[in-house]
């Protein structure tokens, strides 16, 4: 890489799930990389690896405060994401997605930087149009247990797009769909962290409902990948993109395959289906394959082996709740 291809990179949420997986790769393709996060739902042993890189640097900062740095490109990665972690604070919650979302774009339009929005599938609420695509407005609830993530996305898309309307800021929006991989943390509510904990601890596998509800798992990498080919893509794609993989499954298919994977002797316990719970989930990746020539190629089995291998390493008491104690 040349000096002049190299670009001072922001991650905000940079020690999380995604963001310090993206972290990673960024440092490894030689940017100045520094990673923004608060610690209330990521674990600095996620990025400990890189502290020693030249060209990594570790800021613990609320994105809900203003902070002043001069950087090229903004990954606002920033927000609880998971169920377990999001309902605890939903005033924390959405506060993040809006305050931080307005702090970051403010940096964006003093450096003349480009910012990515990590929105999220949820955004179309339970759906009546299936698969989804960007075009789709979504069928919400403003008001239920799911609205401080749900809404706050909502918003922060807004906020981008205004910034982009009204001060020319550079912007990208990625709408994620669900994604699953190494470094999950395993308390975090989420389908796929909940049944591999639940299958490696031998504890029986909680489905709510029937289990017929369906989602669309992405590996880690696939969805990464995804998110860079966006951020640098030139061709002007400004609006939402979904990244996610089409493929789709019921919840029970997936708990019976995370049993078959991990070989795990343990029955299917069915639980009242939640508030708001989305019957169906899958993303139209048109706009994804026509302008990033990007479609994922890793299948839910190879995925879940890796993310269960990951399981399998890591001392699970470690990441036990409580829940972080949100301000």
């Amino acid at each position: 890489m040349t000096v002049s291809s190299v670009k001072r990179i922001l991650v905000t949420g940079g020690a999380g799930f995604l963001g310090s997986y993206m972290c990673e790769k960024l440092v490894e393709q030689g940017h100045d990389v520094i990673c923004l996060d608060n610690f209330f739902t990521s674990q600095k042993s996620n990025v400990t690896h890189l502290l020693g890189r030249p060209n990594f640097e570790l800021i613990r900062h609320d994105v809900t405060l203003p902070i002043f740095l001069e950087v090229d490109q903004v990954y606002h990665m920033a927000c609880p994401a998971a169920p377990g972690h999001y309902q605890f604070n939903p005033i924390k919650t959405i506060k993040t997605s809006v305050m931080g979302s307005i702090n970051m774009l403010g940096m964006a339009k003093r450096c003349g930087a480009r910012i990515l929005l990590a929105s999220t599938s949820e955004i179309y609420g339970d759906p009546l149009i299936h698969p989804q695509p960007e075009s789709y407005w979504g069928n919400v609830n403003t008001i239920g247990i799911r609205s401080c993530y749900d809404e706050g996305k909502r918003v922060a898309e807004t906020l981008f797009m205004d910034y982009h309307r009204m001060n020319k800021v550079d912007i990208r929006i990625v709408r994620i769909f669900n994604t699953y991989g190494p470094r999950m943390h395993p308390y975090d509510g989420r389908v796929v962290s909940n049944f591999i904990r639940q299958a490696i601890q031998g504890e029986p596998i909680t489905i709510f409902g029937e289990g017929e509800q369906t989602r669309s798992f992405c590996y880690r990498d696939d969805l990464v990948e995804g998110i860079f080919r966006l951020m640098n893509n030139d061709q002007g794609v400004i609006g939402p993109v979904n990244i996610g993989n089409p493929g789709e499954f019921t919840i029970r298919e997936l708990a019976e395959l995370v049993v078959e994977l991990t070989g795990a002797k343990v029955k299917l316990e069915k639980r009242p289906l939640p508030p708001d719970d989305p019957s169906r989930r899958q993303p139209d990746i048109t706009l994804a394959k026509k302008h990033l020539n990007w479609e994922p190629s890793i299948s839910l089995r190879d995925g879940l082996e890796k993310t269960i291998r990951w399981f399998k390493t890591i001392d699970l008491d470690q990441y036990r709740p409580p829940t972080p104690n949100y301000v």
